[in-house]
């Protein structure tokens, strides 16, 4: 077990790509945090996880508030200990052209994204410091950390600045042991992407099978979508890597959608 005894929060964990990471720290023996905006989907996951025998509790989370972010890392530590893993993956997705993105959708994209990763970064770190044994923060970029495509101009940008995050994360942290990195998968077809393609659809005057073809996978080497197991067990390679080897970088898992 690649992560027996670890305390692991991970944020947007009800669904998607976060549940499937909090099913594999699980099986991996980790104690699994399910924080998100959906309490009750976060505590069927975290009931699932109970009833196989694993260690899980589940949380109310909005990360982009830092009370409740402050609040549930407090809690987390009275329960287990201590924190030892953090997977900053809480996200949404909104699309406009820049010349009608409205400011609220901008500066909402923004918060979840990146203050939600600054705010549970600033409150797990002090507690991985004070362990002595550092710890593993994994943020959720994409592709789009390192490209961007058309009517995403707030996803992108966010994206793009998880990356400067997680580097100086890496560089503060390098002397407690913390580690810091960035997993970018191509698309996932995760709810959030489902609400993607007839939006797209729509916006840019397409079928959905165009979408899907044209468009999220054209650059891809085999015209698949990348897999939330795909991702968990790159969530899982970084949470287990136990040395300052492996820290500061940016992981794409795209089916070669971006090469880097």
């Amino acid at each position: 077990m690649k992560l027996k005894d670890k305390v692991c929060i991970v944020t947007g964990a009800a669904s998607g790509i976060g549940k499937e990471i909090a099913l594999t720290y699980a099986r991996e023996g980790g104690k699994v945090v399910i924080a998100d905006l959906n309490k009750d989907a976060a505590q069927a996951v975290a009931d699932d996880i109970t009833k196989a025998g694993g260690t899980a509790m589940a949380s109310a989370m909005d990360v982009t508030s830092e009370e409740q972010v402050n609040a549930v890392v407090a809690a987390v530590v009275a329960a287990y200990g201590g924190v030892d893993v953090l997977v900053s993956n809480a996200g949404i997705q909104i699309v406009h052209p820049i010349e009608e993105f409205p400011f609220a959708d901008w500066k909402k994209m923004l918060a979840i994204h990146l203050d939600g990763a600054f705010l549970t970064t600033k409150a797990c770190v002090p507690h991985m410091q004070a362990s002595g044994k550092g710890g593993s923060i994994i943020y959720m970029g994409s592709v789009h950390s390192k490209e961007a495509s058309v009517l995403k101009s707030a996803y992108v940008t966010a994206k793009h600045g998880l990356i400067g995050l997680c580097k100086t994360v890496s560089k503060e942290g390098g002397k407690h042991k913390i580690r810091a990195n960035v997993i970018c998968p191509g698309f996932v077809r995760t709810p959030l992407v489902e609400k993607q393609i007839p939006e797209q659809a729509a916006a840019l005057g397409l079928s959905e099978e165009d979408v899907i073809k044209k468009v999220m996978l054209k650059e891809t080497v085999d015209g698949e979508f990348t897999t939330v197991q795909d991702v968990a067990e790159v969530a899982l390679l970084f949470a287990g890597f136990e040395s300052n080897a492996l820290t500061g970088q940016s992981l794409v898992v795209s089916h070669g959608w971006f090469m880097q």
